[in-house]
């Protein structure tokens, strides 16, 4: 499955490099390549100085960029995003500590009977994971996630609806494989993210060690809507539905993002966004007595407001 990954990061290069070579050539030649590339940092800053009220001075800072990367020709159209996400925050009195990370891949391939039609048949591929370790604060001496534990990856085929202006897409897919990777055996030991946990004998010791990857076939719905809903004010919605036919089927994996995009000009945008997850796969984990302790899945959320520079080019 590493494997595999590499492979299609290797074929993403390519294709970007592909599309480097088209857009060089001389005014008259047509490319069907499209790019957009845009980066964005956030920053949130608060100092007390004899404040009588109390309080922690703190300063945040979050890194994001987006990467597009679009072939569309006649009936043929090929979409290729990398986004990424990186935030710390620091507090007095307390370590630096993680705010946002991630890493996400999409690839999706379409082709459609006419010029017509909105509906593409397509094949979908997803990839996402994180760059350092997290922790349960304040417990910092065991990682609770690492790169590569988890990474979550999605391949099916399907049907999609896109508008015209592509404000509005939705995918359908029936047969969507979902494998998830644990390639960290201390969390794969303990079951983490759903892999199989290892089995030990009666005076501790480990017979099987934790399988690291787990490989579901399922139902996959995913939708994406911007709109501008006044001047400058952009919402999006994404939303993410996973089924395991195998496994407890009707259980819904959900991955929803809301998002306020306030456009002050070229260069300066305010975002106000939450994201809710809720997958039975994902195990909370609770400080008691010092001792991490899982409790079971829960809904996550995360919401966050944010003021930065972008630049596109």
């Amino acid at each position: 499955m590493r494997f595999r990954f590499f492979l299609f990061l290797f074929l993403f290069s390519i294709t970007i490099f592909a599309q480097e070579l088209v857009s060089t050539k001389s005014p008259d030649s047509i490319s069907h390549w499209t790019k957009k590339n845009k980066l964005g940092f956030d920053i949130s800053e608060i100092t007390f100085v004899n404040w009588s009220a109390g309080g922690n001075s703190a300063v945040s800072g979050l890194l994001k960029g987006d990467f597009s990367r679009v072939y569309a020709k006649d009936n043929q159209k090929w979409v290729n995003d990398l986004s990424i996400r990186y935030g710390l925050n620091k507090q007095d009195g307390h370590e630096m500590r993680k705010t946002d990370d991630a890493i996400q891949i999409n690839s999706t391939f379409g082709y459609r009977k006419d010029t017509i039609t909105n509906w593409y048949h397509s094949a979908k591929f997803n990839f996402n994971t994180q760059f350092t370790n997290g922790y349960s604060y304040p417990n910092t001496q065991k990682a609770i996630s690492r790169l590569f534990a988890p990474a979550y990856i999605f391949l099916g085929v399907g049907a999609e609806n896109a508008s015209k202006k592509k404000h509005r897409i939705f995918y359908i897919s029936p047969f969507t494989f979902k494998t998830t990777l644990v390639l960290d055996q201390r969390l794969a030991n303990q079951g983490a993210f759903g892999v199989t946990k290892a089995q030990y004998d009666s005076n501790g010791n480990s017979i099987v060690d934790g399988k690291k990857s787990k490989t579901e076939l399922g139902f996959l719905f995913t939708s994406y809507y911007k709109k501008e809903i006044v001047k400058n004010i952009n919402l999006v919605n994404k939303v993410v539905l996973y089924s395991d036919y195998i496994n407890n089927f009707g259980n819904i994996d959900i991955d929803y993002d809301f998002l306020l995009d306030l456009v002050v000009n070229q260069y300066v945008r305010a975002s106000i966004g939450a994201r809710i997850i809720y997958d039975d796969d994902i195990k909370a984990k609770k400080e008691i007595d010092g001792k991490q302790v899982t409790v079971g899945p829960k809904v996550q959320l995360k919401q966050m407001l944010g003021v930065g520079l972008v630049y596109t080019f």
